[in-house]
């Protein structure tokens, strides 16, 4: 997080409920007032290629700018598995990352089948 969202952060748990959902209300009715400012999340994976060597962790950003459409959260638990079998149990990161490849698309998949 960027230093200005941590402050943000900050001043929404220094409020009580009811000021919380106005700096809410408000942020929302900000965001309406740029449009330009909304990003256009991509229908398609974005083409990043794979490098010849990567680190697990790599691989994950790598593949979650390649699916920037996908919920990351509902992505959590497979692939804090992945990187626990990887770093606790040593188990060989091309072998995690092509898993990682395979969750990621076929998490995509999933998404775009309920279009």
């Amino acid at each position: 997080m960027s230093k200005l969202e941590n402050q943000l952060l900050d001043y929404f748990h220094q409020l009580p409920e009811d000021g919380r959902q106005s700096l809410l209300d408000y942020a929302r009715f900000l965001a309406q007032q740029y449009p330009a400012a909304q990003s256009v999340v991509p229908d398609e994976p974005l083409d990043l290629s794979r490098p010849q060597e990567e680190t697990v962790i790599a691989a994950i950003k790598r593949l979650s700018r390649t699916y920037p459409m996908l919920n990351k959260d509902k992505l959590l638990h497979e692939t804090a598995g992945l990187v626990t079998e990887h770093m606790m149990r040593g188990r060989d990161a091309v072998e995690v990352i092509d898993e990682l490849e395979i969750i990621f698309e076929r998490h995509y998949r999933a998404i775009k089948n309920k279009e």
